[in-house]
């Protein structure tokens, strides 16, 4: 049985010339690039165009690919920023009012500010809401908010990712953080205006 060619082996023979090598990456990473993709996008054509402008991105980069990091890292790095590149040129105001929160959404909201043990009862509404929030955050805290608290990781890895500083993921994760409080607060105030 034949074993199948290495990351680092097929890198090499695309940049010898050889461009059908980089089809088992697309293959083997691709699922990859699409869950993230869709972390950031709404409707599955922004998803497709993210994970091809990642991979049209990507082919074009190998050359500058060093091996000093596995390439499964550099790729994602690079989705990271095609991400964030997508939520800043999309960023037209994708605002829905909030006054035009679902019965089931503004009960939770009530039941999450009064009584925040009994509100755990109603996840899907707590999923609407949270999405509707996400909708709304600017490029930075939406992509830092995802990273952190979404996908889980740590000030480092998203200093990774992103090419920011450790402490400027700090301050945009803090940014972020007072950001969706404000647009809860808005939740909350247009509930009852």
């Amino acid at each position: 049985m034949a074993m199948e060619p290495s990351d680092s082996e097929l890198i090499q023979a695309v940049r010898n010339g050889d461009a059908s090598s980089f089809e088992p990456l697309v293959r083997k990473y691709s699922p990859r690039i699409f869950a993230m993709a869709r972390r950031y996008a709404r409707r599955e054509s922004e998803v497709e165009d993210i994970a091809q402008e990642v991979w049209l991105k990507a082919f074009q980069k190998l050359g500058g690919f060093r091996g000093e990091a596995p390439f499964e890292h550099w790729l994602m790095r690079l989705a990271v920023r095609t991400c964030y590149d997508f939520l800043r040129a999309h960023q037209r105001n994708r605002e829905t009012t909030f006054t035009e929160l679902t019965p089931e959404e503004g009960e939770w909201l009530d039941r999450c500010g009064t009584a925040p043990d009994e509100a755990e009862d109603s996840a899907s509404a707590a999923r609407s809401l949270v999405r509707r929030v996400m909708e709304q955050l600017s490029p930075p805290a939406r992509l830092i908010i995802t990273l952190l608290e979404i996908e889980e990781r740590s000030v480092r890895e998203i200093a990774e990712l992103t090419g920011w500083s450790a402490t400027l993921v700090k301050v945009r994760a803090f940014r972020a953080r007072a950001e969706m409080r404000r647009l809860i607060g808005k939740l909350e105030r247009g509930k009852y205006l």
